[in-house]
């Protein structure tokens, strides 16, 4: 284990970090607040990067454990310097509710324990709402694309933070293909930001609401979510960006450089644009009674599952009050979640159709012994050490459910509330069922579960193995 190497790495993230909440001092500082909060934790978080800074590696080389210490001790680091602003500002007093905030904000999962987001001061909600875009593409990416961290092991870091079964190069520098990456983020956050200006929303809520949709997270300036500007124009900008920000980066690469044919193509692609059509149509079919016109069930029913289904929080209503079989298809989604290397959460619909696909050809070997078939995916053979790979990640993902679920039932809330809260914050949605629907909070819950919480949203944030690396006794060993 290099210590040394991730020393100076944590102390670069450190230091990005500071940086960074140079932005919503700024946002303090233009609506004439204090900004003394955001000085004190930019101070606090400059001091500690700069002294790890000072930590001279003997080798630069990183392998894969390096890789998977380093972006997980990152990522505990932001979120727990993260809630500092939040603290002591006084907008969230309770340090673990804090902590709770700052976590939720960086892995894009938009739980929450605020009653009343209005009562926020400009400049904290302005890094509530910041921190998701921060925390969809990484940190870490971000720091490669920006800083000088050249060489082939800085791959270890990408393919830990990157989500997906897989992590490729776009380009063949890995500092290239993160820069490539974040042009991408960019523009898409700056072209959301003028359509959400041409619905009718100020500059400051339609920066903040691009930042949140960007990274999927979901947070809001409102109370009430995206409901609270009751436009159908917003509504849609919204969806559609965060299923675009929910499609693989690598098909938007494809399009840049004239490989428009290749994306319609992509397997995974049509899996989900085909199953966030059926979903919005038959559970839109399911809840018309509600709204008295298909037209307005498919509305809300859209809306609505394309935020689950790209593992945002935003909301229009109270899906909890819906029919058994639009919130169980909503469940479902949750753990589903969208494309691969995308900002979302969730399983990821690549792993799915590889399950599918192995599943198949199993029931196709037992028919025929002698038979020899392929799992293919986009024409392409996936080998047995992937396929394994994916079995195993399903299993574990399903494990951890069930155990956080059932540590939370310790606390004797009902199962709906503790399951949906295990998936929920492992697939990085934010509201569940039960107790912490859309018009609930995350507040029902003990300090001790919160904590957890925070680490399931962690683990889902970087897809299990690097928090799971880190905890291993086999990692620190020589």
């Amino acid at each position: 284990m290099n210590y040394r190497m991730i020393a100076r790495i944590l102390g670069l993230v450190l230091l990005l970090l500071a940086a960074l909440m140079l932005l919503p001092l700024g946002a303090g500082l233009c609506y004439g607040e204090s900004v003394a909060h955001f000085l004190l934790s930019i101070g606090v978080a400059g001091a500690l990067g700069g002294l790890l800074l000072c930590v001279r590696p003997k080798s630069e080389t990183l392998y894969a454990r390096d890789g998977f210490a380093a972006v997980s001790l990152a990522w505990l680091a932001m979120g727990a310097l993260g809630a500092l602003p939040f603290y002591l500002s006084g907008d969230i007093p309770v340090f673990t509710d804090a902590l709770f905030e700052s976590f939720s904000g960086f892995t894009t999962t938009g739980a929450t324990t605020l009653e009343r987001v209005e009562d926020m001061s400009r400049g904290c909600l302005f890094w509530r709402l910041f921190s998701q875009w921060i925390g969809g593409m990484g940190v870490l990416i971000f720091m490669m694309a920006v800083m000088p961290m050249n060489g082939e092991h800085s791959m270890h870091i990408m393919r830990a933070e990157f989500p997906g079964p897989t992590v490729g190069k776009l380009v063949p520098r890995v500092r290239q293909t993160a820069r490539v990456l974040y042009r991408i983020y960019l523009a898409l956050t700056v072209l959301e930001t003028l359509l959400l200006l041409a619905g009718g929303l100020d500059f400051y809520e339609a920066l903040l609401h691009a930042f949140a949709t960007a990274g999927t997270g979901g947070f809001s300036t409102r109370t009430g979510s995206i409901a609270a500007f009751g436009s159908l124009y917003v509504e849609l900008v919204t969806a559609v960006f965060a299923l675009l920000f929910s499609t693989n980066f690598h098909l938007f690469f494809l399009i840049l450089v004239g490989r428009a044919r290749s994306v319609l193509k992509n397997e995974e692609l049509r899996w989900y644009l085909g199953l966030a059509a059926f979903a919005s149509l038959s559970i839109a079919w399911n809840i018309r009674p509600m709204y008295g016109s298909f037209a307005a069930a498919l509305r809300h029913a859209f809306f609505n599952t394309s935020m689950v289904m790209t593992t945002s929080s935003f909301n229009t209503v109270d899906y909890t009050l819906w029919p058994p079989y639009a919130r169980f298809a909503l469940v479902l989604l949750m753990i589903t979640g969208a494309c691969a290397g995308s900002t979302c959460g969730g399983l990821k619909l690549s792993r799915l159709i590889m399950l599918l696909k192995a599943a198949r050809a199993e029931l196709r070997r037992m028919a025929r012994p002698r038979s020899v078939v392929r799992v293919q995916m986009d024409g392409r053979r996936v080998d047995g050490d992937t396929i394994r790979a994916v079995q195993t990640f399903f299993l574990l993902y399903v494990l951890l459910i069930l155990l956080c679920t059932l540590l939370l039932s310790l606390g004797g809330r009902d199962t709906a509330t503790n399951l949906t809260a295990s998936i929920a914050c492992l697939s990085n949605i934010g509201p569940g069922m039960g107790l912490i629907g859309p018009a609930g909070n995350y507040n029902v819950f003990s300090p001790a579960a919160k904590m957890l919480l925070c680490l399931v949203m962690l683990l889902g944030r970087l897809e299990l193995y690097p928090i799971l690396v880190l905890l291993s006794p086999s990692t620190w060993r020589r």
